[in-house]
Parts: structure tokens; C-alpha cells; sequence
């Protein structure tokens, strides 16, 4: 009896940190996707992460360059003026060594 206890435990220990990572998520609030932006000056991205398993804090990524750290789970970074065309800009979840989770959000913005 013990044993299906302890293993009754388990299975219910590994099933609540599955729900956890399922739940992890990033919303990237403004621009939306498809947004026109200024290329002559700077824009302001709000966001929005819940963490879940392993993730510790997002990275912000423009065309494949990181430009900041998401610290936090609710907030906004500036982006500097971008070239005229089109970008995509992704947040990409990551743990502790900065590892991508597998989490992550990206839109694309045309600036003009």
C-alpha cells in the first residue's frame, strides 16, 4: 500500500509541473501584428509573460538580434528606430542560463 501511495505521489507531482509548463506564454500587447510603425523614431512595445517550468525571463529580439531583457512579467521596452520594411520582432522565453524554453511570441511590423 505504501508503494502505490508513494507512487500515486509521484505521478501527481509530475502531472502539476506538466500543467505548469503547459500554461507558460508570452503576449506581445502593441504593436500588433501587421502595425505600421514610424521608422523615424523610436516605438514602444508592451508585453505580457507567465512563467511556467523552467522559464526564468524572456529575451526581445529584432530580425534574430536580441536588443533587451524582460524582466518582467508585465511591462514595455522601447525599440530604437527600425530601417524602412518590414521586421519581425519575437520575445522568446528563457531559463536561468538564458536557455530558450521554447516559448515565444513574434509579429511582424513594417516600418515606413
Amino acid at each position: 500500500m505504501r508503494n502505490l501511495s508513494m507512487l500515486i505521489f509521484i505521478l501527481a507531482s509530475f502531472t502539476a509541473s506538466l500543467a505548469v509548463a503547459a500554461e507558460a506564454k508570452i503576449d506581445i500587447i502593441s504593436p500588433a501584428d501587421g502595425a505600421k510603425l514610424d521608422a523615424r523614431a523610436q516605438s514602444k512595445l508592451a508585453y505580457e509573460v507567465t512563467l511556467g517550468g523552467e522559464a526564468d525571463h524572456a529575451h526581445l529580439y529584432v530580425d534574430g538580434k536580441q536588443v533587451a531583457l524582460l524582466r518582467q512579467t508585465k511591462g514595455s521596452s522601447t525599440l530604437d528606430p527600425l530601417t524602412r520594411g518590414m521586421h519581425e520582432i519575437c520575445a522568446r522565453m528563457v531559463n536561468k542560463n538564458h536557455t530558450p524554453t521554447g516559448v515565444e511570441r513574434c509579429i511582424k511590423v513594417t516600418a515606413e
